[in-house]
């Protein structure tokens, strides 16, 4: 039976959530802070959840605010969550964004979220999978006729590959759950393949590589081109190396991801979570290596999703200039 067990980078993280003690921030006005927040993530076994679960550390630890990260179906619920302020903070990735800025989210259709502000961008994500050696499966068109695992049905991954299938004329039997659930499946033979998308590397991949012999897939460059055209997704290429076995680069589509807060969440609040999280790079690294695109300058891939005013007031101390269109109307200098 394989088991998935989170540790390195992952142990570490939830490591810092329920063991960094209080300290006071730094801020200078603390009117009106919650006096705890919770943090939308993903499932288990996927980049979200261990790096938003290390940024909820460090919230608690630098601005002394009780801080959790929850466990959700990722990105696509996690607007829902944020929307109704079930979750005051939260990561996102800018497809399903726009779809919910829309009003066609799939899980609140018809309803524009329009209380979901952006505040720092995270690091692309990138889509791959994994199957057993065993399968024979070493590409995406592999998959045709395949149980295949694509990611809870709240997140990017479980929203978008069944679309990216369609597109490319495969037929699957879609699967849908955690990352770590699906991971266990896929090591004890239960799907076929599992196809996820999150920063590299995905922890639960590597857990299964240290277990067995694994094939990763990825696109072809005509699929890639294909997928390109019809989704709001870039060119992206995932390195050899990234997995200990992987030894060619894979030609792979990305989508930026961002975090996100409820609008009523105060602005010297946001502000000073803002520079907690881009103003601590190492620490930030030390949670996850996707963090390497955790940096200010990257606030220029949101074309769309208004910025928090506590993101607005950190961006224009750093020397940016925000176009007008994603300042929000309560923001004050």
């Amino acid at each position: 039976m394989f088991k998935f067990c989170m540790t390195g980078l992952g142990a570490l993280a939830l490591a810092g959530v329920v063991g960094f003690a209080p300290a006071p921030g730094a801020a200078q006005d603390r009117e009106g802070w919650p006096d705890s927040i919770m943090v939308g993530t993903a499932s288990q076994g996927g980049t979200f959840f261990i790096y938003g679960a290390g940024w909820a550390g460090m919230i608690q630890e630098m601005l002394g605010v009780p801080s959790s990260s929850e466990v959700t179906g990722g990105p696509v619920q996690n607007l829902a969550l944020t929307q109704t302020n079930d979750v005051q903070m939260a990561m996102t990735t800018m497809g399903p964004a726009r779809e919910a800025w829309d009003g066609i989210s799939p899980i609140m259709p018809g309803v524009e979220m329009r209380d979901i502000r952006a505040t720092f961008p995270m690091y692309q994500t990138p889509f791959h999978g994994a199957a057993l050696a065993s399968s024979g499966i070493t590409s995406v068109s592999d998959l045709d006729g395949k149980t295949v695992g694509n990611g809870p049905r709240g997140g990017t991954c479980g929203t978008y590959w069944p679309r990216f299938y369609d597109a490319l004329g495969i037929e699957t039997n879609d699967q849908f759950g955690g990352a770590s659930d699906l991971g266990g499946q896929l090591g004890d033979g239960l799907i076929d393949a599992f196809s996820f998308c999150a920063g590299l590397p995905i922890a639960v991949y590597s857990e299964i590589e240290a277990q067995q012999n694994i094939n990763f897939y990825a696109f072809t460059e005509e699929e890639q081109a294909t997928l390109i055209e019809q989704f709001p997704v870039s060119a992206y290429e995932i390195p050899a190396g990234t997995y200990s076995t992987q030894t060619e680069p894979m030609h792979s589509v990305a989508m930026w991801n961002f975090g996100i807060a409820h609008k009523d969440m105060p602005q010297s609040f946001v502000y000073e979570v803002m520079k907690v999280v881009l103003d601590n790079h190492d620490r930030m690294m030390q949670i996850h290596q996707a963090a390497a695109e955790t940096l200010p300058e990257n606030w220029v891939h949101n074309t769309f999703l208004p910025f928090h005013p506590g993101a607005v007031q950190y961006y224009k101390e750093k020397g940016f200039d925000i176009p007008a269109e994603l300042i929000p109307d309560d923001y004050q200098e």
